[in-house]
């Protein structure tokens, strides 16, 4: 419910001020004490107060003041100011903060610095301020911002347009009219229609009810329809599969069983996202590691050299401008995005784009069982079922047949008739005399029926195997009965329901006549079989090295049964477990190693889920979770990824990350490949751009201190450019997928970088040397250079380094020798375009406003065949690394499933994600997309709490409680969740979904 606080003071009546009440809902609401004059929408839903899911109906009435009639218009009007529209509230933004928001980044902030340097401090000593600079570092903050902004509101917008699409339609009174409208505009008091097929639009309870069956499983699990009657409960969400219905609404928007549902969701939603995280460090990384050599510059140049003010200044922007990877986030979205679109065509949509790279390192895949690992259909298990005379199988099949009907069918009618090789056959050749359907007191069903082929009456009777024995009076013998228990009781340890068949011939031929007794001749074996892929999925995910578990609502009996066809294994446990300690002596150790060995749970509640999801998280395991109802949700949203299997509820939708669109889980495993591809392109990234940042500022820094050189700022603006354009292209190179599940090693990238970022300082440091103090070049009709900042020797320098640079990404990219491994054609393009650009610059240009001359073919060759023979040997430095890091690597990997867990393991994994989540919940996240949901079918949940805030006061709550300043937050992201709402969009505009 979205009323404020304020609205909810206000009383129930003034909403609906028109109400006639009568005089004895006026003597029944007081005798609750309450006057209905005041009564407000708080208390309406305190359940210590009232009730309204177990209340009489006519008090239901009274308390919402209406009647069987419906409300007016002008009463529902009122009341939807009051309890607000029937669907989760949704979060708006300015478009002018959420334009500002993509320059307020800590990468951002300091390209911003270095424009406020370039045209505030980069002046006087009768020079103009570095307008160049800061043109160009203007333009490209700019550009970066309107992208964002344009991607952001364009999904925004395809969000919007998406959520008109799925809009639910409902039959209403209005006015003593039926009407259909959109469910947004119930309100509690309103009287609604249902039938078959349709999906409860609110909580409401039955008026009137015509053999009602209604399909809670995705709500609360369970497999059979339930029977619904007057004064019945009925949630929103769930589906009728029989009869008809009219009913009062009592619950719209949260103040539903789904918004119950929804709101503990939202309390999973706190935090920052893994990559986010990872994007922190490494931005921090990238900044300490300027901040240092600014630092150091300062003082050698000033008090050390004596510089001039403005020419130590440009030497500054040079660290600021070139150490930044001002792209990276427009890099790694641009990757992110890309992977969307090709797990979109696999049937995966893609709700939250940084749950790609999650999904690469998920090592435990925790599935629900009903309508995720099997069909949710009941199936007759035919090869199971058992005789009791001389009748064959398929007649058993055929009699039960007989006793079902062929039309309007509950889920067990269906599983029987299906069972024959002909549907046809359930009618063919008899006349139905009288037929008696289910009821909840017989508990069974039966027919008398002619058959044609020789004109004779006979009866079939199907139920509960215990109704059904007592029924039978023909050949029911001691043997027969301890027969039929022992078969129940084998039914039900495999986890089978068991349905009796009975059948009796009728002398009179009437369809009233006495029969001559019933005889037992079978027993049916039913279940939920599994989906025909479900178990090729299983051991596709346990080849790539993803536990897989199994957690339902399901009996254990039924789970196990289960496990053990899709070979995932039987060593399952009631979630009650869980919760008593002093159970687990010769079990496990501990809940923690009891929750590893574990091949799955059943009788869980959704509490149940989370908890599981949680434990396992805590244990270090990247955990992905999927289901397709409501009592998934909690789960969904608290795994580092939560999946929705196709015909999901709404509500495990807006909780899941990735939703497929195709039935079964084989999806999923193409998903798991896709996403550790697109894993490979980011860490090769990362490693490129750390490794680039040490070597523009170890080299320029170097530089300075010991030639006192003095490199042009808008090179390296340029140099930024180029190196940034063509890493786009990286999003769709060719990399092969782990074989094992990923995970960021910052400790690896940032060794990575700092060698390989030394390496190529190195190059450069003895390239200038052998310039300057030898005539090697120059013996090779290389033009001579007056002195070290000689405007042509600027440019060959850039040359230098933009090509051994950009070079590098070839040996980051590839796990053997670079040429082993074919990059992909854009990559190679866009490398050879950028340098042919440098190359172009370096021979010709001759710009004085950034001090720079063309230093002629014979430099541009020179520089070419010396950044070559530096390159080659970067793949030794590549493998000599791999093996220190392998050598000195600490096993600090989680307990793997089935494990034993030690304490100490327990309590360092504990450590390990408790820092991890104090540094996550210090940062804001900031998104009209819902971060966690970041939803196309519910908004974000927390209306009511607003997360975003002005700039200043962003900055002061970017301190945690201990005092450890965190310097990136959520907006990194901000344009991969945006980039991907679109491409999400358009897939589900394609009725993908249908």
């Amino acid at each position: 419910m979205s009323s404020s606080p304020q609205h909810a003071e206000k009383g129930l009546a003034s909403s609906a001020s028109s109400v006639t009440q009568p005089q004895h809902a006026v003597e029944e609401v007081s005798a609750l004490n309450v006057d209905p004059n005041s009564l407000t929408v708080a208390d309406l839903y305190d359940k210590e107060k009232f009730d309204l899911e177990t209340m009489d109906n006519k008090l239901v009435f009274q308390l919402l003041q209406c009647g069987p009639e419906g409300l007016t218009q002008a009463e529902a009007e009122a009341r939807i100011h009051k309890f607000g529209p029937n669907r989760l509230p949704e979060k708006k933004i300015n478009p002018i903060f959420q334009f500002l928001s993509f320059m307020w980044n800590p990468l951002s902030w300091v390209m911003e610095a270095a424009a406020i340097v370039a045209i505030g401090l980069s002046n006087g000593q009768g020079e103009a301020p570095d307008w160049q600079d800061f043109v160009g570092i203007i333009l490209l903050l700019l550009g970066n911002s309107c992208i964002g902004f344009y991607e952001e509101r364009g999904a925004g917008k395809a969000v919007e347009a998406l959520m008109a699409a799925l809009a639910p339609q409902c039959k209403v009174k209005r006015d003593g009219k039926w009407e259909t409208m959109e469910a947004a505009n119930l309100v509690p008091g309103d009287i609604i229609s249902i039938g078959i097929g349709d999906v409860v639009p609110a909580d409401s309870r039955m008026v009137v009810a015509n053999n009602v069956k209604i399909d809670q499983a995705a709500l609360t699990g369970e497999s059979l329809p339930v029977g619904k009657d007057i004064g019945d409960e009925v949630f929103s969400g769930s589906t009728v599969k029989q009869g008809e219905a009219e009913a009062v609404v009592i619950g719209t928007g949260l103040n539903t069983f789904f918004g119950r549902a929804a709101s503990l969701v939202a309390g999973a939603n706190e935090g920052m996202g893994h990559l986010q995280q990872v994007l922190a460090k490494i931005g921090n990384f990238c900044i300490c590691s300027i901040a240092i050599f600014l630092i150091a510059e300062i003082f050698v140049m000033y008090p050390g050299f004596k510089y001039r003010y403005r020419r130590g200044m440009n030497n500054l922007l040079v660290l600021l401008i070139g150490g930044i990877p001002i792209a990276m986030p427009t890099v790694l979205s641009v990757t992110l995005a890309i992977g969307a679109k090709q797990l979109a065509e696999h049937k995966a949509i893609v709700t939250r784009i940084s749950a790609i790279e999650e999904l690469a390192g998920v090592t435990i895949l925790c599935s629900d069982k009903t309508g995720t690992l099997t069909l949710n259909e009941l199936t007759i298990k035919i090869d199971s079922v058992k005789q009791y005379s001389d009748i064959s199988v398929e007649d058993i099949l055929l009699f039960s047949a007989y006793a079902s009907r062929v039309e309007n069918q509950d889920a067990i009618d269906k599983s029987i008739v299906e069972s024959l090789h002909d549907i046809a056959l359930a009618r063919q050749g008899i006349e139905v005399l009288d037929f008696v359907p289910f009821n909840p007191v017989d508990k069974r069903t039966q027919v008398t029926y002619l058959r044609h082929s020789d004109n004779t009456v006979h009866r079939v009777s199907k139920g509960m195997s215990q109704i059904i024995q007592e029924l039978c009076t023909r050949d029911m013998t001691h043997e027969v009965e301890a027969q039929l228990h022992a078969d129940v009781d084998e039914f039900a340890q495999r986890g089978l329901r068991a349905l009796a068949v009975a059948e009796e011939t009728v002398p009179s031929g009437t369809a009233d006549g006495e029969g001559t007794g019933f005889r037992l001749i079978g027993l049916l074996p039913i279940f939920d079989p599994p989906r025909h892929d479900t178990k090729e999925t299983i051991d596709r995910a346990i080849d790539l090295g993803v536990h897989v578990k199994m957690i339902t609502g399901d009996q254990l009996a039924i789970a196990k049964e289960t496990g053990r066809e899709l070979g995932m294994g039987d060593t399952m446990y009631k979630a009650s477990i869980l919760n008593k300690p002093d159970e687990l002596a010769g079990i496990a150790n501990s809940v923690d190693e009891l929750v590893l060995r574990a091949d799955g749970f059943a009788g869980v509640y959704p509490e149940h889920k989370y908890e599981i999801v949680e434990r396992l998280q805590n244990l270090g395991h990247m955990v992905a979770m999927t289901g397709d109802g409501v009592n998934d949700a909690p789960a969904l949203a608290k795994a580092n990824v939560g999946v929705a299997v196709a015909d999901a509820s709404d509500a495990a939708r807006s909780a899941a990350d990735i939703v497929l669109t195709e039935a079964g889980l084989s999806t999923i495993i193409e998903a798991f490949i896709h996403s550790r591809i697109i894993f490979q392109r980011m860490r090769n990234y990362a490693i490129y751009t750390c490794s680039v940042t040490i070597r523009v500022v170890t080299t320029f820094s170097i530089l300075v201190f010991a030639f006192k050189f003095d490199f042009p700022p808008f090179l390296v603006l340029i140099l930024a450019i180029i190196n940034d354009g063509t890493m786009m292209t990286i999003s769709t190179d060719r990399v092969k997928p782990s074989r094992h599940p990923n995970s960021w090693n910052l400790k690896e990238i940032f060794s990575y970088a700092i060698v390989y970022g030394c390496y190529l300082t190195l190059s450069t440091l003895i390239f200038f040397v052998v310039i300057d103090k030898t005539n090697f070049f120059q013996r090779h009709g290389c033009k001579a250079f007056s002195n070290h900042n000689d405007f042509s020797f600027h440019s060959v320098i850039y040359l230098q380094v933009s090509i051994l640079s950009q070079g590098l990404i070839f040996v980051t990219r590839s796990q053997g020798f670079f040429f082993t491994e074919r990059p992909s054609t854009f990559l190679m393009l866009a490398f050879v375009i950028a340098q042919l650009v440098a190359t172009m610059i370096t021979v010709y240009a001759n710009w004085g406003f950034t001090n720079i001359e063309g230093a002629g073919w014979h430099w541009a060759g020179a520089v070419w065949i010396w950044d070559i023979v530096w390159f080659l040997p970067l793949d030794f430095v590549k493998f000599g690394m791999a093996r220190v890091i392998e050598r000195f690597a600490q096993a600090r990997s989680p307990p793997a499933p089935g494990a034993p867990v030690t304490h100490e393991q327990v309590e360092l994994a504990r450590q390990r994600t408790r820092m991890s989540m104090e540094a996550a919940q210090s940062v804001n996240r900031i998104s009209t997309i819902p971060s966690r949901g970041a939803s196309y079918y519910a908004p974000n949940l927390h209306d009511h709490v607003s997360h975003r805030r002005n700039f200043g006061s962003r900055v002061k709550h970017m301190m945690t409680k201990s005092g450890k300043h965190v310097s990136m937050d959520g907006n990194e992201l901000r344009r991969l969740q945006s980039t991907q709402a679109q491409a999400a969009s358009r897939v589900l505009g394609g009725n993908t979904l249908q």
